[in-house]
């Protein structure tokens, strides 16, 4: 009987088989040396030697990946046979190397090869010897047949060995499959997650940016001609319209993004050059809320991918809103500045600063913030040296076939 791990050798009927063969040569030499022992004085010895043979077998069983034991098992059941050979009769001496039988494929399966084979090298020496004590001298054909025993005892007990260890690394493979395929089951639910989390901060930036900074502008609209109703109710209504179109331009945003959010295909677009749509932004703004907006940039802009161009109309939109809103400002910086790496676009004004109102915790620099980092750039917010705050986003310049700067 062998030492049973779970799910390794359980179901190996060859161990079972062997240490059953084990036992059954040590029964059929006891038997076999009874008759040649009547009579003898030191019978009650040769059969003591022969028990503590068989409880070595039994020992045996427990020495599994412990080969310093192994070998003290080993030294142990060779000095039993040895014993026994020389106590016992010439007849009996003749059956003792069939002991080693056993002890051949225990080497084998137990140990490594190369201290297995120097095991069988012991047993042959062994073997000689006995026979010299024995008989005087032995013939060398016989112990060649002896030592052809021992290989073949040998060979089978290391190829349990090795069947042995193929069993168990095919049963470490199997558990890193099951564990890798728990491991991937677990990914793809967090990438869905993912997914469905990024889908919706996708949508959000997008609504947020579409209709925010219309909305913010049409308020500013609407209380100014609430103010004028009485006073000037011409001007009162050419702000009311001008706010009509502010809230049109915000629905056709909307509904350019609204589709794009339903066709994976479609994506949002600026009307327009990001120089013309960013020339508009500052000239609408202006004519809406009064607030003087000085822009500056290149007369001509390095080729952006769509995404590029959008992320920056979004950055000055943004920016001009919470200009707008946080401010108290009189004028407005916005600043695109280009080489051949980056691209950077600024918005500062002369405003109250930043305070506890306007931070990197509001919706909209968040929205930013993202679409910086997916794009390989970066947001920064900060005080402007004309007193108020500065928002720069900068990206970097992707190098695109063909688009309209």
């Amino acid at each position: 009987m062998l030492k049973q791990n779970p799910g390794r050798q359980q179901s190996n009927y060859s161990f079972w088989l062997l240490n059953a063969a084990a036992y059954i040569t040590w029964l059929g030499i006891v038997v076999a040396a009874l008759p040649d022992l009547a009579g003898q004085p030191n019978r009650i010895v040769i059969l003591v030697l022969f028990g503590l043979f068989f409880v070595g077998l039994s020992v045996y069983v427990f020495l599994e990946e412990r080969p310093l034991l192994m070998h003290f098992y080993l030294l142990f059941q060779v000095a039993i046979a040895l014993g026994i050979s020389t106590l016992s009769p010439t007849d009996i001496v003749a059956h003792i190397s069939t002991l080693f039988f056993i002890l051949s494929a225990q080497a084998m399966l137990f140990l490594p090869l190369k201290p297995g084979i120097a095991w069988l090298v012991v047993f042959t020496i062994v073997t000689w010897l006995g026979g010299v004590f024995a008989f005087g001298a032995v013939e060398p054909l016989s112990i060649i047949s002896v030592v052809g025993g021992y290989l073949f005892f040998g060979t089978f007990g290391a190829g349990l060995r090795q069947a042995n260890e193929a069993r168990q690394h095919s049963q470490q493979l199997l558990a890193e499959l099951q564990e890798a395929h728990e491991q991937l089951q677990a990914y793809t639910s967090q990438a869905q997650q993912l997914a469905v989390a990024e889908e919706r901060n996708r949508l959000a930036r997008e609504m947020h940016d579409a209709l925010g900074h219309h909305l913010t502008v049409a308020v500013v609209q609407l209380e100014g001609a609430q103010r004028l109703i009485p006073s000037n109710p011409e001007r009162s209504a050419s702000m009311i319209e001008a706010m009509r179109g502010q809230l049109k331009q915000a629905l056709a945003e909307l509904r350019q993004t609204v589709s794009a959010l339903r066709s994976p295909e479609a994506s949002v677009a600026l009307n327009g050059s990001l120089a013309t749509a960013v020339t508009h932004l500052v000239q609408t703004f202006h004519e809406a809320t009064g607030l003087a907006v000085d822009l500056t940039m290149p007369e001509e802009l390095p080729l952006l991918p769509e995404a590029h161009r959008l992320a920056l109309y979004r950055a000055a939109q943004e920016s001009l809103t919470n200009v707008q809103r946080h401010a108290k400002a009189q004028q407005a910086w916005l600043v695109i500045a280009a080489d051949d790496d980056d691209i950077t676009l600024s918005v500062s004004d002369d405003g109250q600063g930043l305070g506890d109102e306007v931070g990197d915790g509001r919706f909209g620099l968040i929205g930013l913030r993202e679409r910086a980092k997916q794009l390989g750039g970066s947001l920064m917010l900060g005080a402007a040296d004309e007193g108020g705050a500065r928002i720069i986003m900068r990206l970097p310049v992707p190098v695109v076939e063909a688009a309209d700067a």
